[in-house]
């Protein structure tokens, strides 16, 4: 008689228990969202579209080649010779892929020179988009936020884009079929970062205040050398970028893009070998090695064109099981 009480009384008990708990839970999360800042009017302003004027532009590339992959390559407008070395290797003309390099005004010495130069090259290769924010590194959250905008509004029908430094190897012929087995939306891989944490301390490079950032950690993001994400991520993340305060590091301020639209990047790795395909340390040069990943960092224009020389012509036997 006893024990049926109990049971009868323990219960409900354990059920409101429970449902305390839970609801207590949800509260906790949802106001740690709510702590989370949002960005001042003048962050918008600055982060919108609207704010910034083409000077060069290519609105219809991505009809007239209708790819499969676009390369976006955030550059400097002085670096002709970058430029000119991703055209003569990975960037170069293909049915599958189209490559476009994104820049702002140039800064430093002689910036009328080098905007005449680069007005040039434009008519000569028409790959040239540049908009009117000073070109500069603290800029590059602005740069990357301004291409994702202009792969929504004027590549809206890609399947993939791939935001890529100038000074990247690229294995192109080992990307396409891998994004052919890839998801179509919501995706985005690349050398993925698990567990960053702001720096606090002023003197560091990429100090971010806790004003700035109050949290304790960053979401998962994808090192900013390079990555992979599907078409319909880049109108996600333009419009992800009005509730988000800006930071100086565009690779984290994509990652927080992401966690506002439910993302997560997906890891890149080669299970046989447990190989990073996203490789953004430098690693001397070796055919086979290189046959084998998406991406490695650290390759000038000189030592590019040199490598893929090699490459492009014997890559291919690398695949070969002996």
């Amino acid at each position: 008689m006893r024990a049926h009480v109990l049971r009868r009384y323990v219960k409900p008990l354990v059920v409101s228990l429970v449902i305390f708990f839970s609801a207590y839970g949800l509260l906790d999360r949802n106001a740690s969202v709510q702590q989370r800042p949002t960005p001042s009017p003048a962050e918008v302003r600055l982060l919108s579209p609207e704010t910034y004027k083409y000077v060069l532009n290519q609105p219809g590339a991505c009809k007239r080649s209708n790819p499969f992959l676009v390369f976006m390559v955030p550059v400097a407008p002085h670096e002709s010779s970058a430029r000119e070395a991703i055209r003569m290797t990975w960037g170069g003309a293909s049915q599958d892929t189209l490559t476009l390099f994104y820049m702002g005004l140039p800064v430093g010495g002689r910036p009328r020179s080098v905007q005449d130069m680069l007005e040039e090259e434009s008519r000569t290769h028409a790959d040239v988009i540049q908009m009117d924010f000073l070109d500069t590194y603290q800029n590059l959250t602005i740069k990357t936020v301004m291409i994702m905008n202009w792969l929504a509004v004027h590549c809206p029908n890609v399947s993939y884009a791939m935001k890529v430094d100038s000074d990247m190897f690229v294995n192109v012929f080992y990307l396409l079929p891998l994004l052919s087995r890839s998801p179509r939306r919501r995706f985005i891989t690349g050398s993925v970062i698990s567990d960053g944490k702001p720096k606090r301390d002023p003197k560091h490079k990429w100090q971010i205040s806790e004003q700035m950032y109050p949290e304790d950690s960053f979401p998962p993001y994808v090192s900013g050398a390079g990555y992979v994400f599907s078409g319909d991520l880049a109108a996600g993340i333009s419009r992800a970028s009005r509730s988000v305060r800006v930071v100086p590091l565009e690779d984290v301020y994509v990652g927080l893009c992401l966690r506002v639209l439910g993302v997560r990047p997906a890891y890149s790795r080669s299970w046989l070998r447990f190989r990073n395909l996203f490789e953004v340390r430098d690693l001397e040069y070796d055919r086979c090695s290189f046959a084998r990943r998406v991406l490695v960092n650290g390759f000038n224009s000189s030592k590019l064109l040199h490598a893929w020389k090699d490459f492009s012509q014997g890559y291919k036997s690398c695949y070969v099981f002996k």
